[in-house]
């Protein structure tokens, strides 16, 4: 049998007795790594991940990438004709 106590750690309970068996260290740390964590951005935030998703997520094709290794690239002043 076992109950859930310390922000949802498992632990076992002695047969017989209603004393939870001895909490480790381990379920203590990950009771506490892995806990629920809520973040709240301004709109400023939000405005600024949400640009940053759409750039990351630019569906890019062998054309784009061919365009941009093969563009014209110039090296100083472009002389007038």
């Amino acid at each position: 049998m076992s109950e859930k106590i310390m922000g949802g750690v498992e632990t076992d309970v002695v047969a017989g007795s209603a004393l939870p068996a001895k909490v480790g260290v381990w379920p203590k740390v990950k009771a506490f790594l892995f806990q629920e964590v809520k973040i709240e951005l301004t709109p400023a935030q939000q405005q600024f991940q949400d640009d940053l998703n759409d750039f990351l997520h630019i569906e890019l094709t062998w054309q784009d990438f061919k365009d941009f290794l093969f563009q014209d690239i110039t090296f100083g002043k472009k002389k007038n004709k």
